[in-house]
């Protein structure tokens, strides 16, 4: 494929360590791409907007609340559709977040619905899908990062 343009997106996987569980939605059935369908906040980037400030952004608008960004977790690349092209190309970035207030969460209507579930959970009902691939690698990090360096991620940033 020549060079050109794709679609930049983010995905927020909100974590819930009191609870150990992670939070998953349901697009709405209005959504054109995988109405019903379980997923994280998800969203592309604006122009002129960097991957960071579309994270705060689509979590303020999908489920209005502010969050700290705890790590990255991954990339990814996928087409949104049948037929690969430049219209429908994702190039993205999957984060863990934390949320001070997470009964604080409302709905948009991109969502119709809401579950907190564990990372067992998440790969049991989810084994083929990135989300359950997600949120097993988000907490196998919880789990793994050292404190040391997710402080030095939090103080200093993600963006260079």
């Amino acid at each position: 494929m020549p060079v050109g343009r794709f679609i930049g997106g983010i995905a927020a996987v909100l974590w819930r360590p009191d609870q150990d569980r992670y939070l998953i939605l349901r697009r709405a059935a209005t959504k054109d791409f995988g109405a019903g369908h379980w997923e994280t906040v998800t969203g592309r980037v604006d122009q002129g907007e960097g991957y960071i400030e579309a994270v705060h952004r689509e979590v303020r608008e999908e489920i209005g609340v502010e969050v700290t960004i705890e790590f990255i977790i991954g990339v990814t690349h996928f087409y949104r559709g049948d037929t690969p092209s430049a219209e429908n190309e994702l190039i993205g970035a999957v984060f863990c977040c934390t949320t001070t207030d997470p009964d604080a969460i409302r709905l948009s209507l991109e969502h119709d619905a809401q579950r907190w579930v564990t990372a067992a959970e998440a790969v049991a009902e989810f084994p083929e899908r990135w989300l359950g691939h997600v949120i097993a690698r988000a907490d196998l990090m919880n789990r793994m990062l050292p404190d040391e360096l997710r402080s030095v991620m939090q103080a200093e940033g993600y963006a260079f």
